[in-house]
């Protein structure tokens, strides 16, 4: 079952993407580093809820 997220800037707390993960793989929360436009630089994107 693929659900929708979306991936919060881990340093200013944006949320600048929106992905789709498959809930029974992936359990936790998602954490992928991504470009964050506001802060000009590559961060880590958590899973909001």
């Amino acid at each position: 079952m693929r659900v929708n997220i979306l991936l919060a800037c881990t340093e200013c707390k944006r949320r600048n993407y929106s992905s789709q993960k498959n809930k029974k793989n992936t359990t936790g929360r998602l954490e992928i580093k991504k470009f964050c436009p506001w802060c000009n630089k590559h961060t880590e994107h958590r899973e909001t809820k």
